[in-house]
């Protein structure tokens, strides 16, 4: 089962999805100091749904958390208009949002608002949440970074919902893991975000051993870097074998990068222009049709399906 904002799923029906978007969102009202972060027109998010919908997206991961201003009735009348499947995410972002919000709350309070952002609903609605975001900073974990990554693993073990860990920069990836492996979180259960910040192979590969998802993000953003080295490190992944850990997602979250207010590339970048520039590079590195296939079948279909899967709570 696959819980979305209109309500569970069978993981069958998922279909063709990102993994890490962001239709509506911002930072909270008192740290708002770049406008460009503040996504929180749903006129617009439903514009770019159904741009996503158009070139083949049958659901996404919405990925704005508690701290960052998510809107979950305006996510289900977006999914209930346009038919794409959403999934909300319960938790929290990161220490720059939450950490003055969340000085004062215990592992077992912030444990509790999770467990109700998954089991009955964000913000006071009925809109439940399908994942669990926590989050780290910049070369280190702060004091309300620590109790909330606790607080997830646990609320993640008593929901079976699947932890979605958001780092700054790519850093911290391994020091979370270890952190949750000793909340007894099976970390095959756990996925990396924003890792291409960082696009370090053999980190990738040493975080992929361990059975924990890589969500692969930051396409289009090439103020980073360029596509070319995204899908190096992709390919150096999944020549080591873990083309299964692989998950893919935009992170489109500011003005500048959405077609609906600003003509930047917007949800159909990836299917739409990303992916069948993926598939010419694998051809012309002699990968056959049918690996090809497989491999967009997995980052696509297969994984994000595993992935997003309910667990049994343990």
């Amino acid at each position: 089962m696959i819980r979305t904002v209109t309500g569970d799923i069978h993981s069958d029906d998922l279909g063709f999805t990102y993994s890490h978007e962001h239709l509506l969102g911002a930072p909270p009202v008192h740290k708002r100091v770049d406008e460009d972060l503040v996504i929180l027109d749903p006129a617009m998010a439903k514009i770019e749904a159904q741009a996503a919908l158009d070139v083949g997206v049958k659901s996404l991961y919405e990925a704005s958390a508690w701290d960052y201003s998510r809107q979950p009735e305006d996510l289900r009348r977006i999914s209930e208009e346009t038919g794409l499947q959403i999934i909300a995410c319960g938790g929290f972002n990161k220490g720059e949002w939450f950490d003055d919000l969340l000085a004062d709350h215990s592992i077992e309070q912030l444990q509790a608002q999770i467990v109700a952002d998954v089991t009955t609903g964000m913000n006071g609605t009925t809109v439940r949440a399908g994942a669990i975001k926590y989050g780290t900073s910049y070369n280190r974990v702060t004091p309300a970074e620590d109790r909330v990554l606790r607080a997830a693993a646990r609320a993640h073990r008593q929901t079976g919902a699947v932890l979605h860990g958001h780092t700054e920069t790519g850093t911290m990836a391994i020091t979370q893991l270890d952190m949750l492996e000793e909340e007894g979180v099976d970390l095959n259960r756990v996925g990396i975000v924003h890792l291409m910040r960082n696009p370090d192979p053999y980190l990738h590969k040493q975080i992929a051993k361990r059975g924990t998802y890589l969500c692969y993000d930051g396409f289009a953003k090439i103020k980073y870097f360029p596509e070319s080295t995204r899908i190096h490190v992709i390919l150096d992944v999944v020549e080591a074998g873990h083309a299964d850990r692989i998950l893919i997602g935009g992170d489109l979250a500011r003005r500048t990068d959405l077609t609906a207010y600003t003509g930047g590339p917007g949800l159909h970048y990836i299917a739409g222009a990303w992916l069948p520039r993926f598939r010419d590079e694998l051809a012309q590195r002699h990968y056959s049709q049918a690996d090809i296939d497989e491999l967009v079948r997995l980052f696509f279909v297969e994984n994000p399906k595993r992935y997003f899967t309910f667990g049994e709570p343990y």
